[in-house]
């Protein structure tokens, strides 16, 4: 595990652009295809909004890059609440990627059926191109988020999702009582990098928890991410690793 540690939300949003591009380009190279899992939130955001800026755009290989989702609330794209509609808005439809590499999940679809039809999505290449024995795709890079209340993805505390071994992709109810569709941990960990992004002292006491706290992956759902083969690294603010111990910091990788 890598933990990076930022001044501010904006070098983190460069910092996980620039670590994007890399990874585009040295995946476009090795196996002709960029598969990316993408997240929602406001962090993300800034990312993708880097992403989109034409000096940035223009390293990037998007003829090769595929798009997908990590979790979906269960509304329609034209809705604001919509992971889809804000990659959209920020960065899809700012960059020449084709409209048939952006593998969204269709929250406006009567949720089991559409998590039973993302599951097919992500077992079909480019994805499928490189799977586990399990069937299992391995994504280039699975970009994630951190709530306040330890989930990542639609992954929360003490539901069976973050338990899930054999679906791929689940429907689940956020606390609020929304249904979310999002990926399961064994496609989470099958990924060759997975990223946190998390900004904002709001997150610091979570970010505490998830990294130095009792181990606890179903109230911590964070927690259980761990690749099996692939780098796990968070990129972070100040403010968000403004609780972590003085040792773990000593342990992090200079901005």
């Amino acid at each position: 595990m890598k933990i990076e540690v930022l001044t501010d939300a904006d070098a983190v949003a460069q910092r996980a652009a620039s670590l994007f591009v890399l990874a585009a380009q040295e995946s476009a190279v090795a196996r002709g295809a960029f598969t990316v899992v993408l997240s929602g939130g406001s962090t993300p955001r800034a990312l993708y909004g880097q992403l989109a800026r034409q000096t940035v755009s223009v390293k990037i290989p998007w003829r090769r890059v595929h798009l997908y989702w990590g979790d979906e609330r269960c509304v329609p794209p034209e809705e604001p609440a919509s992971n889809y509609g804000m990659a959209r808005d920020t960065l899809i439809s700012k960059v020449p990627i084709p409209p048939e590499n952006v593998h969204r999940m269709h929250g406006e679809e009567e949720p089991e059926a559409a998590a039973r039809a993302y599951e097919q999505e992500i077992l079909t290449p480019p994805a499928r191109a490189a799977a586990h024995s399990a069937d299992v795709p391995v994504f280039d890079l699975v970009l994630l988020g951190l709530g306040a209340d330890g989930h990542t993805a639609s992954l929360f505390p003490h539901t069976d999702a973050v338990t899930e071994q054999d679906r791929l992709v689940v429907v689940n109810l956020a606390p609020d009582g929304d249904s979310r569709l999002t990926l399961t941990l064994p496609v989470i960990d099958a990924a060759r990098r997975v990223f946190f992004v998390v900004t904002g002292g709001e997150k610091a006491g979570m970010v505490a928890e998830v990294l130095e706290g009792l181990r606890m992956p179903v109230a911590v759902p964070a927690q259980a991410v761990a690749p099996s083969a692939g780098v796990l690294t968070w990129l972070l603010d100040e403010a968000a690793a403004a609780e972590l111990s003085p040792a773990r910091r000593a342990a992090s990788v200079p901005d």
